[in-house]
């Protein structure tokens, strides 16, 4: 019996959708799009992008179309896990955005040229993005500008810009705005001083000028040719323009927290090796660890071959844990922007289009290292919220307990009234016993901590 489900993301194009049909990801090529479709595999361009690692890869397959008006139906390499540009540090960002250009660059020279530039057609292997749409190439016709130069600017450009020059967080606008940021809002918030950067002032604070003077419909911009060389210019300016934009992960509260705690090194060392051991036992298929910081213990399952997520509250931490990913050419660690006290919600067309993050769960094995302290007291969550919310989210749990003489926890009382009498470690054993069973402990060497190894409960 076939079960055909579309994909809520997939709807916008009219060259092709994706679908699910028992328990597999296919894409239905529309006839539409069925000569660019060919352009895109005769001329090598699908070959050699496939090949550097810039397109995901795919087969034809005979399988039938979902809906009419099909041209025929491959199945693309599936990605581990979808993430968004709202949960990237600034260089996954940068990195996402030159991908981009890049393909755009090998389009060209295969006579085609990119449609779509969103930021949601990049996911990521590990630290190396790829483009996932395979219906985004059309057939390319000189003199016609870059059609998808907006949707760069707004997707990718501009939120870069304004983490670089204004404030980090500002990439935060990319999860209210799902067809990226308006380059006027850009504009308004950008220093002044940016007007004096050509690439910005070009691609943002012109661009947004004359978004706003053609915005009414009545009047229309003379039509304007746009040569090859110029074509190439302009993807060159904006290549300069992105590669030129920097950020420095510093300033901001846990990216030194291995430096400032009081973990000695024979204690860290033993919960790292607790952290392995509990892993070991636990064979999970994929982790999450939450709260990663600089993703120092989400190695330690990224390395065992175990695809791994790394999420932290923190930007810099973030960048630190990707760019020190990027170094090593991690293939199973993503690294992650998340709150989980208000974690990546749905939004889109009737909250379908992209997932909240426990919609793109569960995972098998969940790291709570050095993390409940931070969601009870530091956010008044009482446990069984939290007993709750890991319980939804994974099979096998390893985590920490931190008491409150612990002078992490006593860092985050330090500015207000100790309002937690229930915050102990026999009532976080409680808590948890309601939902998982306890298979290990062991208390850290050399500190008051205890890590757990626990197996959630089956109904």
């Amino acid at each position: 019996m076939r079960t055909d489900e579309s994909v809520p993301s997939s709807f916008r194009d009219p060259s092709g959708f994706l679908f699910h049909r028992n328990g597999r990801l296919y894409r239905q090529v529309n006839d539409s799009y069925r000569a660019d479709y060919r352009q895109l595999m005769d001329s090598g361009l699908y070959r050699e992008l496939t090949e550097q690692g810039l397109l995901v890869p795919h087969v034809e397959t005979t399988e039938r179309q979902m809906s009419a008006g099909g041209s025929l139906v491959i199945e693309p390499e599936t990605i581990p896990f979808i993430s968004y540009g709202y949960e990237w540090c600034f260089s996954q960002l940068q990195d996402a955005a030159l991908a981009t250009l890049a393909v755009q660059k090998k389009a060209l020279e295969h006579g085609m040229s990119l449609k779509d530039a969103s930021a949601y057609n990049i996911q990521f292997r590990g630290c190396r993005p790829i483009m996932i749409d395979t219906l985004s190439f059309e057939r390319y016709r000189e003199g016609e500008p870059w059609v998808a130069y907006r949707q760069f600017c707004q997707h990718l450009l501009a939120p870069l810009a304004l983490m670089s020059h204004t404030d980090v967080r500002l990439s935060q606008l990319l999860r209210v705005n799902i067809d990226g940021i308006p380059l006027d809002l850009a504009s308004h918030l950008l220093p002044s001083r940016t007007r004096l950067n050509l690439g910005l002032t070009t691609h943002i604070h012109l661009h947004a000028q004359a978004q706003q003077k053609y915005a009414d419909k009545q009047a229309k911009p003379a039509g304007r040719k746009m040569s090859r060389m110029a074509f190439l210019g302009l993807i060159d300016n904006l290549e300069s323009t992105t590669r030129k934009l920097a950020w420095k992960p510093e300033g901001t509260e846990w990216a030194d927290y291995y430096a400032a705690t009081n973990y000695t090194d024979a204690s860290l060392e033993h919960k790292a090796q607790l952290a392995a051991d509990y892993l070991e036992k636990a064979r999970p298929q994929t982790v999450w660890d939450l709260g990663a910081n600089t993703g120092r213990f989400s190695r330690i399952a990224a390395d065992r071959g175990i695809p791994t997520i790394a999420f932290d509250i923190d930007p810099a931490a973030v960048e630190l844990s990707y760019l020190d990913c990027r170094k090593h050419d991690k293939r199973n660690l993503l690294p992650l922007l998340s709150d989980l006290t208000n974690p990546s919600p749905a939004i889109g067309w009737q909250n379908r289009e992209r997932q909240s993050l426990i919609e793109r769960g569960p995972c098998d094995a969940a790291l709570a290292l050095a993390l409940v302290h931070h969601l009870a007291v530091g956010n008044n969550l009482p446990f069984d919220r939290i007993v709750n919310f890991l319980a939804g989210i994974c099979r096998a749990l390893v985590i920490e307990f931190v008491p409150k003489t612990d002078s992490q926890v006593q860092r985050l009382l330090a500015t207000r009234e100790d309002i937690f009498p229930g915050y102990t470690q026999t009532a976080f054993e409680q808590a948890f016993a309601s939902r998982f069973v306890t298979l290990a402990s062991s208390p850290v060497r050399e500190s008051e901590r205890t890590i757990y190894l626990m197996e959630l409960r089956q109904p």
